[in-house]
């Protein structure tokens, strides 16, 4: 990667791409299907959320922390104004959104997506030779979608309208069971050989020395890694050690 992403999945599409890549060439990847048509566990629950201003409705479900965290997370030198509120705020407010739910499904298409999951995917599966193609995100498809009333798409857990017209053409025990994701467990719950490299790199020199995090939040953090993850479940103590990693390999590296 050309920037430090904090996925997860990565890793794993990573290894599913080599595995893959020695019997095809191309290969037709979901990406998309969950962004577009509510099939997260968080959209139902900003859809219900009642308090607040669209941006705090959607953060309380969904940013990795609050403003007042990475205050604490961060530096004096790195401290600054809640960019990422205005920015998100400023997002859900454009026109052309019925409700909340709708601007969030928008921003997902428009910007996450484009800028995460896809570029994850690609990335991974182009270090092996793989073509990845992204059928749900035919932009007829996703127009169309994004004409359908939140509430229909939420209907059964999410993706309702691609499980209607499965139905009967797939067996429901497919079309019923549980999302699965992809996660890394190692990356989720730290702990052996992956917690000691996230350790030695946060308290290697040049972390010292850039001094991007405070050391109490560090020490909160690595005290029990396993109990601090994101509103969408990401592991925090993984974000602050891959960014640090990252910046040691192709930053001080460079310099």
């Amino acid at each position: 990667m050309t920037e430090p992403m904090f996925g997860q999945d990565a890793v794993a599409f990573f290894l599913l791409a080599e595995q893959v890549s020695r019997e095809v060439k191309v290969v037709q990847s979901g990406q998309g299907a969950d962004e577009v048509f509510g099939g997260y566990f968080w959209y139902p629950r900003i859809a219900a959320e009642r308090e607040g201003s669209p941006v705090e409705r959607f953060a309380k479900h969904y940013f990795d922390r609050d403003h007042d965290e990475y205050l604490r997370m961060v530096s004096d030198a790195y401290a600054g104004e809640d960019h990422t509120s205005a920015l998100i705020a400023e997002r859900l407010a454009e026109p052309d959104a019925d409700e909340l739910l709708d601007a969030v499904l928008r921003l997902d298409a428009t910007t996450l997506i484009v800028d995460d999951p896809v570029k994850r995917v690609d990335n991974m599966t182009m270090a092996w030779g793989l073509e990845a193609r992204v059928p749900f995100l035919d932009h007829h498809l996703v127009e169309l979608a994004a004409r359908c009333p939140p509430e229909f798409k939420l209907r059964e857990g999410g993706k309702y309208p691609l499980k209607a017209m499965a139905r009967g053409l797939l067996p429901d025990a497919v079309i019923d069971r549980p999302k699965g994701y992809f996660p890394m467990p190692a990356l989720k719950y730290v702990r052996g050989p992956f917690l000691e490299l996230m350790r030695d790199v946060l308290a290697s020199r040049a972390s010292r020395e850039r001094g991007l995090y405070r050391q109490t939040y560090l020490d909160q953090l690595l005290a029990a890694p396993d109990m601090h993850h994101t509103r969408i479940q990401g592991n925090k103590l993984w974000h602050l050690a891959l960014l640090e990693l990252w910046l040691q390999r192709n930053v001080d590296s460079a310099g």
